[in-house]
């Protein structure tokens, strides 16, 4: 397996959402990823036993069955969604501007922009001409960190898990929501969703998301 370039997250690196759902993608079920070091773009990946990625020998994440599990989320309006898009605060200061799912300056990515409602964050998402799971995953992942994430305090994707219902067909007017339930220390525990433009719950998520260090 491989996560081509166009797939990035951080510079250099595989975007955590649709690599989890490439590494997700021969587990029965429901899949939980745990990320162990960054995603290598244009690398062979292997899978030992289903179970472990690596990449020139180095563990590059876990991935293990669990149990489907609820949202306990409600849908926004997709309206609503966009106006609070217009107070994305990754317009502003953005760690990682290039992103495949959030950057602003990726005309050719997601453009999942999430700003604030009163559960957390939320975004209008017009689905792509292709729509596979790993577009769900990726879809699901960043909106979790914008409900964590402020100025000058940059996080990343450590594990995540999905129960995707259905994807959206090619054009759809969808909604991502992201919740952060608790932070302790580095890590906060987030939950993403997906909504049909009728507001019927699509997919959603749970992940940890870990806050970088400071540079010295």
């Amino acid at each position: 397996m491989i996560i081509p370039a166009a797939f990035n997250g951080p510079p250099g690196t595989g975007n955590g959402g649709y690599s989890c759902g490439v590494f997700a993608a021969d587990t029965a079920g429901v899949a939980e990823v745990t990320l162990r070091m960054p995603p290598p773009l244009d690398v062979e990946l292997s899978a030992v036993d289903g179970s472990v990625v690596t990449a020139g020998g180095d563990v590059i994440a876990t991935v293990r069955p669990v149990p489907a599990f609820p949202h306990p989320g409600a849908a926004v309006g997709y309206a609503d969604a966009v106006e609070a898009s217009r107070s994305y605060p990754g317009f502003a200061d953005h760690p990682f501007p290039t992103c495949y799912v959030c950057g602003p300056e990726r005309a050719d990515g997601l453009r999942i922009f999430p700003g604030p409602v009163a559960a957390g964050v939320a975004a209008p998402f017009v689905a792509p001409a292709s729509v596979t799971p790993e577009t769900v995953w990726a879809a699901l992942d960043c909106p979790g960190g914008w409900s964590v994430i402020s100025p000058g305090r940059p996080y990343v994707l450590g594990r995540m898990a999905a129960v995707v219902h259905a994807l959206p067909s090619p054009g759809d007017e969808c909604v991502v929501t992201g919740t952060c339930e608790e932070v302790e220390g580095r890590k906060a525990a987030v939950r993403t969703a997906l909504y049909s433009p009728g507001g019927e719950l699509l997919a959603h998520a749970r992940a940890t998301w870990i806050a970088l260090m400071s540079p010295a």
